[in-house]
């Protein structure tokens, strides 16, 4: 009932791209003087991918069943179980919707964890793509924000309808009040340049690297430059999201500052290599 394909492939891409990079790059770039260093790198960095591997196995077990005695929802070793009794009311979202992560995380393809959904409150989030409109379910375990392929789509509505005796709500997010629906990160063109510069950044920084550091002479520590820029790049993106629905500008902040702190390192570098 789940479209998921994109979703995991996405996340195991860059799931080996990132930490592969992170783990290699700190074991390249500090020896055994830096042993105390090391650890404390390297507790971190096994802490989140310990997380981030169990947020992928959710994504590869996510799935939505219809159960004669109600819905159930897959992830991971999870299963929510909601009575067709304890559904209060289901909405069917339909437009792009204003969502921000308040204990959650996201790429595409995937949403899970506890979310904000500006004009409706908050959701409990199993989803693929719910920016491209997701069922809303209010029961009595929660609210819940699911996205079942859409040939299933009405499938389970029709099943909603009978066994709960309620109809379903169409609530069309393009349509909404804008001061109810609020902005979304998603739509702020000044912010996507930022995060598009940080990207750019991050790679020419990458590029410069892998072409002039092999054979320069200078110290492995220059590559832990990268991938310090790169564990906050992704800190300060998550933290943006949140920060933006209340703060614009501490969200552009956190952009600028990864903006900076790149800048800055590839300036070292610079230094470590070209200018020696």
């Amino acid at each position: 009932m789940v479209n998921k394909s994109k979703g995991i492939g996405f996340g195991i891409l860059l799931g080996a791209l990132v930490f592969g990079f992170s783990f290699w790059g700190i074991s390249f770039s500090l020896g055994p003087e830096d042993a105390t260093l090391k650890l404390f790198l390297y507790i971190p960095a096994y802490f989140f991918l310990f997380i981030y591997i169990v947020l992928l196995l959710g994504a590869i077990n996510l799935n939505y069943y219809i159960k004669n005695d109600g819905l159930e929802i897959n992830w991971g070793i999870r299963k929510i179980h909601i009575n067709w009794n304890e559904i209060e009311k289901v909405l069917k979202i339909e437009g792009r919707s204003n969502l921000y992560s308040l204990l959650g995380a996201s790429w595409p393809g995937y949403m899970i964890g506890l979310y904000g959904v500006k004009g409706l409150g908050t959701a409990r989030m199993y989803a693929t793509n719910p920016w491209e409109g997701f069922l809303y379910v209010k029961s009595s375990k929660g609210f819940f924000g699911i996205t079942p392929e859409k040939e299933e789509m009405t499938k389970l509505l029709q099943t909603i309808k009978e066994k709960t005796k309620q109809p379903v709500e169409v609530v069309n997010m393009d349509n909404m009040d804008p001061e109810i629906k609020g902005s979304s990160i998603k739509d702020d063109n000044f912010y996507q340049l930022l995060f598009r510069l940080n990207l750019i950044f991050l790679g020419a920084f990458g590029a410069y690297l892998a072409i002039f550091f092999p054979g320069s002479g200078a110290p492995n520590f220059t590559i832990l430059l990268l991938v310090l820029a790169v564990a906050l790049f992704f800190f300060n993106i998550g933290n943006a999201g949140r920060l933006f629905q209340f703060s614009k500008t501490g969200a552009y902040a956190l952009q600028i500052i990864s903006i900076g702190v790149t800048g800055l390192f590839i300036i070292l570098a610079l230094s470590e290599i070209t200018l020696k």
